[in-house]
C-alpha cells in the first residue's frame, strides 16, 4: 500500500498542510483537539515522516525544490531550463512542482521539505504574501524570485529574492508613450484586490501620468476579465474588445504582459483598425513571440537569464555557507518595437 503523505492526513481532516506540519511536529500554536485528531489519523495510517521527525541530518540530502506560481508564462521556460542546468552543475538534484493559482505555495513547499529532505526552495512566480509564523515553518533557506506583494513583516534577513522593479519600469514604459505625444493612454491591468505585480505595474501608469498631469480616466483603465485565465491571449482580447465596443476615446494602450498586449493588439486589427497608425501597444516582459508577432511589439524586456542565474547563484550561497540572504533588483530594457509610433507622423517605425 502507498504510504499516506500529509497532504492525504490534511485532506481527511479538513486542515491544511502548514497545521498538520505543526501537529506532527508538536508546535504550541495549534488547537488541541485539532492536534489530536491529526495525530490519530497519522496514527491510524501508520504515517512515518520521510525526514524522520528531523533526525536525518539534511547535508545527506542534496535536494533543490522550485515551485511554479503561473504555468503559462512563456519567461519561466527560459528561466527554468537554467536554473536546471546550475543546480546539475552544482551535483544537486531538481524538485519541480507546478502551483496552481488557487493552491498555497508554502503548503507545497512544506510537505516537499518533510518528504524530499530538501536543501533549499526557489518560489517562481505568482504573489507571496503569507504570516510570519506560516513563513517560520520552512526549515531550509528559500529564495523569493520573480515574485511581488512579499510580507513586509517577514525579516529581511531570513530569505533571499531577485525580481525587477514592476513600479519603475512601467513608469519608464508610460512615460514612452508620453514622450511619443500619447495623452490618451489606456491600460489592461489586473483587478483592484491583486496585490502582485499586476498592482506594482497599474501603479507605474498612475505615477507616470501624474508626473505629466495627464488626468487618470477610470474608463481607460482595463481590468481583466474574471471568466477568462489571468495573463492569457484571451484575457487581453476581452479587456481591449470591451474597451473599443464602449468607444473609449485613446490612442495607445500599456498592457501589463506582452501576453495581454498580443491579445489587446488580436481585437483591435479584427476591428478594422491599424497599429501603430489607429492604437499604439506596449507590452511587459520582452517574451520571445513579442519579437515574431506582427508587427513587433514594443516592451519592457525582463533580464530572464540574468535573474534566474541570480536566483540560483544566491540560493548556493546560503546553502553553502558562503553569504547571507540578499536581495536582488535587477533592470529592464525598453525594446521598441513596430507596434507604436509618434502622434503626428504617419507609418513612423521608431528606431531599433
Amino acid at each position: 500500500m502507498e504510504q499516506i503523505t500529509i497532504k492525504d492526513i490534511a485532506k481527511i481532516c479538513g486542515v491544511g498542510v502548514s497545521t498538520v506540519s505543526r501537529a506532527i511536529n508538536n508546535h504550541s500554536d495549534i488547537n488541541q483537539e485539532t492536534k489530536e485528531k491529526i495525530l490519530q489519523v497519522a496514527k491510524e495510517h501508520n504515517y512515518v515522516p520521510n525526514s524522520s521527525a528531523r533526525n536525518l541530518k539534511r547535508y545527506d540530502s542534496k535536494t533543490i525544490a522550485i515551485l511554479v506560481k503561473g504555468m503559462t508564462n512563456p519567461l519561466f521556460g527560459t528561466m527554468l531550463t537554467i536554473m536546471e542546468e546550475e543546480i546539475k552543475r552544482n551535483k544537486y538534484a531538481l524538485v519541480l512542482r507546478y502551483v496552481k493559482a488557487n493552491q498555497d505555495e508554502v503548503d507545497v513547499a512544506i510537505e516537499l521539505e518533510n518528504e524530499r529532505h530538501l536543501r533549499g526552495i526557489v518560489f517562481l512566480g505568482g504573489l507571496f504574501s503569507h504570516s510570519v509564523e506560516k513563513i517560520g515553518l520552512l526549515g531550509v533557506p528559500y529564495i523569493i524570485s520573480t515574485v511581488s506583494g512579499i510580507t513586509q513583516e517577514i525579516d529581511r534577513n531570513t530569505y533571499s529574492s531577485v525580481a525587477v522593479d514592476d513600479r519603475k519600469e512601467s513608469f519608464k514604459a508610460v512615460e514612452y508613450l508620453i514622450k511619443q505625444g500619447h495623452k490618451k493612454i489606456a491600460i489592461i491591468t489586473t483587478s483592484e484586490v491583486d496585490q502582485s505585480i499586476g498592482s506594482l505595474r497599474l501603479e507605474g501608469y498612475y505615477s507616470a501620468l501624474r508626473k505629466y498631469d495627464i488626468p487618470i480616466r477610470e474608463s481607460l483603465i482595463g481590468k481583466m476579465d474574471e471568466k477568462c485565465m489571468e495573463y492569457s491571449y484571451e484575457n487581453g482580447y476581452a479587456v481591449m474588445k470591451e474597451l473599443l465596443e464602449r468607444g473609449e476615446d485613446f490612442t495607445a494602450v500599456f498592457a501589463i504582459s506582452d501576453i495581454l498586449a498580443i491579445g489587446a493588439s488580436r481585437a483591435i486589427v479584427e476591428t478594422g483598425k491599424r497599429i501603430p497608425e489607429d492604437y499604439s501597444v506596449v507590452g511587459f516582459d520582452g517574451i520571445d513571440m513579442a519579437g515574431y508577432y506582427n508587427p513587433s511589439l514594443t516592451t519592457m524586456s525582463q533580464p530572464v537569464k540574468e535573474l534566474a542565474y541570480e536566483t540560483i547563484h544566491i540560493l548556493f550561497d546560503v546553502i553553502k555557507g558562503k553569504s547571507g540572504h540578499k536581495h536582488e533588483v535587477l533592470g529592464a530594457d525598453l525594446t521598441i518595437g513596430e507596434s507604436t509610433r509618434m502622434l503626428g507622423e504617419s507609418a513612423v517605425c521608431i528606431g531599433k
